[in-house]
């Protein structure tokens, strides 16, 4: 077991030493791609800059505790991004071309070449300024080192990249049936949206339930609220154990759902 997952992190080295040369093979477009991201993040903290000059909470976040659920949102989302959004939006087009038949011909688990097959390096410093904006975040709250919240945290961030993973496999996986995904996909961008935002802005009879919906039965909502307030607001047992028992079942169902979706394929040549 050792030694396969050694080959698949040396396999992943390679892929991403050859995207990073591509990508600094045009460096004009790979520095106009990190100023977009550097614009779009500066873009957010002065909108809520704006906001908080208003008001000391929103739904009931104070501003330090907000601006780490926004570097937390950024850093997860740049990871996603980094290494499986653009695999998973070219997953239509190997199908509609056939050229998925030469992927699955390869010696090798095919969800892992598909999903990480290209790493996009121009969102990698989005990571980065994540990490920066939730350690400014951290200083301006005065928050003392606990250990059992940083470990916490790392845990419910690898269990909503995860779960974030899983929900883009499903949508990816549909290509199979219906070729051009395109509204699927924008599916994608409406369940990221969702995770922009703290829970508990959904209050009333109708926001309630629509925020129970993707707690509970789609748990988008689990993605950056769970590692933000375990970090700076409470640290729930309840919510961690939740958030990692969704990562755990939808893993397993992506990945049942993806070579499902493998077996209903029907390649180029037939």
């Amino acid at each position: 077991m050792l030694d396969g997952l050694s080959r698949y992190l040396r396999l992943f080295g390679h892929l991403a030493r050859y995207t990073l040369t591509r990508e600094l093979s045009m460096r004009g477009n790979f520095l106009v791609k990190i100023s977009v991201e550097i614009l779009w993040l500066g873009i957010m903290v002065a909108f809520y800059r704006t906001v908080f000059a208003r008001t000391s909470y929103v739904a009931s976040w104070s501003e330090p505790e907000y601006f780490f659920f926004v570097g937390c949102y950024f850093a997860l989302n740049g990871l996603i991004e980094t290494l499986f959004l653009e695999n998973c939006n070219e997953f239509a087009e190997l199908v509609r071309t056939g050229d998925l038949d030469f992927l699955l011909l390869r010696p090798i688990d095919e969800q892992f070449l598909i999903s990480f097959r290209r790493v996009d390096w121009g969102t990698f410093p989005n990571i980065i300024m994540g990490a920066v904006l939730m350690g400014i975040a951290l200083v301006q709250k005065g928050w003392a080192f606990d250990a059992g919240r940083v470990a916490a945290f790392i845990v419910t961030f690898a269990a909503g990249t995860v779960i974030a993973y899983s929900c883009m496999l499903v949508l990816t996986s549909l290509s199979v049936w219906l070729v051009r995904n395109q509204s699927l996909m924008e599916m994608w961008w409406l369940f990221s949206s969702l995770a922009r935002y703290p829970r508990e802005i959904y209050k009333g009879p109708w926001a309630a339930a629509l925020g129970d919906v993707f707690t509970f039965l789609i748990p988008i909502l689990l993605v950056s609220n769970v590692p933000a307030n375990v970090m700076v607001r409470v640290l729930d047992p309840a919510m961690v154990a939740l958030s990692v028992a969704s990562a755990v079942l939808l893993l397993w169902f992506s990945r049942a759902f993806f070579q499902h979706a493998l077996r209903s394929y029907r390649s180029a040549s037939s």
